[in-house]
């Protein structure tokens, strides 16, 4: 038995008792065996080649059974089970972020910007290590934004824009100022970026990630908008009041259970509350609130629209007009997805809202 070391963490074991400990794995073990031991809470340290780790992985996740189709919360807690239990498969790392395995690629850099410096022998789950890698790919090529006709370029950890319908309804709807816009939650910038395309004067953006605000900086310079926009670090609104506040919070009520759940869980409708509550205080007088917002969650039976609209009553807001795009992206469409039907019927809503 080894005890495991997570990179950039060396002070912090990675489990509680009785899950500190990995058993040496390699070619000779099946995926049936490598779950039962995972299903034990004992960790596997491979020791062969990178390309059969990688085999190994994905033979693993096909031999656990997808939830019913329609049931949200066994789709939520299978999503929790299968990570937790991928994540049991670990590579090494060797100082420098080196994986000492054959035929392994060169993480140095990825592991580097996500980890930090690594000066002791270590070990990573090979599932967030892809996860590392796809996201410095990401970061490299970017996203292509319609919209800006460039391209975004996002940072681990925060939520890339693939998905556009909200961009294009923020892109779409008309100004009712262009001296000053707030972005709340900007994570890359997008919606920052997008407002200063459209002429707005100045935008101040937000975020309370740290890495979201190095994102969204960096996109926002690589963009030319880096003279006419500054991104704070901050919980929601900056100080001051500003003509038009924009927010596109995260769309489902939940638990976030990694950094980039963040982009897509919202625990107690913390964020679309607090945006609701709070926006009053930092409009001008003829300002106005665009929160983008999906309905998924209503199809999913986790919100009301009742809910949603006694939310934005309360906070002494009215809508003065809503606009609504069709879902565009490759999950709407796949009849395999468990939550098929509820992403079929989603509408991606701007909202404008007035005192």
């Amino acid at each position: 038995m080894a005890h495991l070391v997570l990179p950039g963490e060396p002070a912090r074991r990675l489990f509680s008792p009785p899950s500190r400990q990995a058993v040496v794995a390699g070619d000779r073990l099946s995926a049936d065996a490598a779950l039962r031991t995972a299903a034990s809470g004992v960790a596997l340290l491979w020791r062969s080649d990178y390309p059969a780790a990688r085999r190994l992985l994905a033979a693993m996740n096909r031999r656990i059974p997808p939830p019913p189709p329609g049931d949200y919360p066994r789709y939520r807690a299978d999503r929790a089970r299968r990570a937790r239990l991928l994540s049991l498969l670990y590579v090494p790392l060797d100082p420098g972020h080196v994986v000492p395995l054959r035929r392994a690629p060169d993480v140095r850099a990825a592991c580097t910007d996500v980890y930090g410096p690594l000066d002791e022998p270590s070990a990573v789950p090979l599932r967030e290590l892809l996860g590392v890698l796809s996201a410095a790919e990401w970061r490299r090529q970017g996203v292509t934004v319609a919209a800006l006709g460039a391209r975004i370029h996002p940072h681990y950890g925060v939520f890339a824009p693939v998905r556009q319908e909200y961009v294009d309804l923020v892109a779409d709807t008309p100004l009712p100022d262009t001296r000053l816009a707030f972005d709340i939650g900007t994570g890359t910038g997008v919606l920052a970026a997008v407002l200063a395309h459209r002429g707005v004067e100045r935008v101040v953006a937000t975020d309370s990630d740290p890495r979201a605000v190095a994102c969204a900086s960096e996109n926002l310079a690589r963009l030319g908008f880096g003279s006419r926009t500054e991104v704070v670090c901050t919980d929601l609104f900056p100080p001051g009041r500003a003509p038009l506040v924009v927010a596109n919070p995260p769309w489902l009520p939940g638990r976030a259970r990694t950094p980039l759940d963040h982009a897509v869980y919202d625990p107690g409708s913390r964020m679309l509350r607090g945006f609701l509550d709070r926006a009053r205080r930092h409009l001008t007088p003829d300002g106005e609130a665009w929160l983008v917002l999906s309905d998924l969650a209503e199809h999913l039976g986790l919100r009301t629209r009742a809910d949603l609209l006694g939310w934005i009553a309360a906070a002494g807001l009215r809508v003065v007009a809503r606009t609504e795009a069709a879902p565009r992206h490759p999950r709407a469409l796949d009849p395999a997805d468990p939550l098929h039907r509820a992403r079929a019927a989603e509408v991606t809503s701007l909202w404008r809202l007035r005192p």
